[in-house]
């Protein structure tokens, strides 16, 4: 964590579609835990990826997160605007040896759990695009934090292979955007799904090699379906409601799911007083350490 400055957190979402119930959650928790620490909050748009990032999905986001009164601080962050710093974070981690070129493609190795790390000391086929990976194996291990939630966490990032840094179409992958935009944008504290847990073993390590700061970690327990399904937009779940009436319901709803146990007479409430209670009784003590929370019933803005 950077001691320097005051409490900064950030909500970085992909822009695949529009938010639903479950991004509405992880947003909140992060606001609430930011604004309850008088800290700051930031958006970053996480659009390292276009063919997954339709025309205007950014800008419905943005507007969401203002219709359910979640406002961030100073300017968006556009990682597709962050090219140049991320080939000089990719630079020195090949200078460092930990960065290896990998011409393996996934049918190739698929019949492993993790990539076996053929490229490790040269690349296989020089004749074919390649991707950079980073060492696994290199470095202090196994990798141990202090989730602030789930607790104490060690893993080795051995055990979950060698990660894509940048892909062979010359596109970003996540783990070494997210690393170098947190330490652009001096976030302190990360509050996000459960689903990135296991994500911070590699972050970590990026973030040792690369001499920066280490945020402190929350995860938040998923929102699953019925059926056990994590809400997400693969998955096709519903989009947040727009009407004056829903967005109070949801809102509402998503502090219940963080166990903050808002009064019922809130749940009529527009954002903006609901949001007002929620900062001044933000209490992670009564977030429970479970792993999932079911959907409400009420939740889809189409019931």
């Amino acid at each position: 964590m950077n001691d320097s400055i005051g409490y900064r957190g950030r909500f970085a979402p992909t822009p695949s579609g529009p938010l639903h119930f479950g991004s509405l959650v992880a947003a909140l928790g992060s606001y609430l835990d930011a604004r309850a620490a008088q800290g700051e909050w930031l958006v970053r748009i996480e659009d390292i990826d276009p063919p997954r990032c339709p025309d205007g999905a950014a800008s419905t986001i943005l507007r969401q997160l203002e219709t359910f009164g979640l406002e961030w601080d100073g300017s968006v962050m556009w990682q597709h605007t962050r090219d140049a710093a991320y080939q000089t974070a990719l630079d020195q981690l090949i200078q460092l040896g930990i960065a290896y070129p990998c011409s393996c493609s996934r049918k190739q190795w698929q019949a492993f759990d993790i990539y076996p790390g053929w490229c490790r000391d040269g690349v296989c086929d020089p004749t074919q695009p390649v991707a950079w990976r980073l060492r696994s194996d290199l470095g202090e291990r196994p990798i141990q934090w202090q989730d602030r939630l789930f607790g104490a966490q060690q893993f080795d990032p051995a055990e979950l292979g060698d990660v894509v840094l940048k892909r062979k179409d010359n596109l970003w992958a996540y783990q070494l955007a997210v690393v170098v935009d947190d330490a652009e944008q001096q976030v302190t504290d990360v509050v996000r799904g459960l689903d990135l847990l296991d994500n911070t073993p590699w972050q970590r390590q990026l973030q040792g090699a690369l001499g920066l700061p280490q945020p402190r970690y929350l995860h938040l327990p998923l929102i699953v379906t019925a059926e056990g399904q994590k809400l997400s937009k693969q998955n096709l779940a519903p989009a947040l409601a727009e009407d004056e009436r829903g967005v109070r319901r949801q809102l509402f709803q998503a502090l219940a799911a963080l166990d903050q146990a808002p009064p019922q007479a809130l749940a009529a409430e527009p954002p903006a007083t609901q949001l007002h209670w929620a900062v001044a009784n933000w209490s992670l003590e009564q977030l429970r350490p479970a792993k999932h929370r079911s959907i409400p019933p009420s939740a889809s803005p189409g019931d």
